[in-house]
């Protein structure tokens, strides 16, 4: 499970791939959260909004979403991943209404309890989707992209 994620606007994957080595939060504007896989919370976001239910997906749904994630960086040993969000996501999490991130926290907070349990995060959910949709809304308004850093 990773330990540190930082959604984080950039301008473009080159620039957003030169955050490998260091946390992007500390050039780019970004929301942090702890203790959960960035690339399930990503399916599960773009699943949400293109099939909006109240309830979390089963596992084995979620898993064989399409397109899953992609990495702006190859991955290494390190355990460092840069992930781009997908365009549509984007743009979802920019025009996403207040309701609709409520029911989207609540249902990526019950899947995460039904997983994780105990190790859950600490996180308010509702904040992070509300700080990734700040970041997603200027990432439409200037032309850049929408990125997640975790090791």
């Amino acid at each position: 499970m990773a330990h540190d994620i930082v959604f984080f606007l950039a301008p473009d994957d080159e620039a957003a791939a030169a955050t490998r080595l260091r946390r992007p939060g500390t050039v780019f504007e970004s929301v942090t959260c702890h203790f959960m896989e960035p690339d399930t919370a990503i399916a599960e976001w773009d699943m949400y909004f293109e099939e909006p239910s109240a309830e979390a997906p089963p596992s084995e749904q979620l898993y064989a979403w399409e397109p899953w994630p992609e990495w702006v960086t190859v991955p290494k040993h390190d355990g460092i991943e840069v992930i781009a969000l997908p365009q549509r996501l984007t743009r979802a999490l920019a025009h996403a209404s207040s309701t609709e991130l409520e029911e989207l926290a609540g249902r990526w907070t019950a899947r995460l309890r039904s997983e994780d349990g105990d190790e859950m995060t600490d996180d308010d959910l509702l904040a992070v989707l509300q700080g990734v949709a700040r970041l997603a809304a200027s990432a439409v308004n200037t032309g850049g992209g929408l990125y997640s850093w975790s090791l």
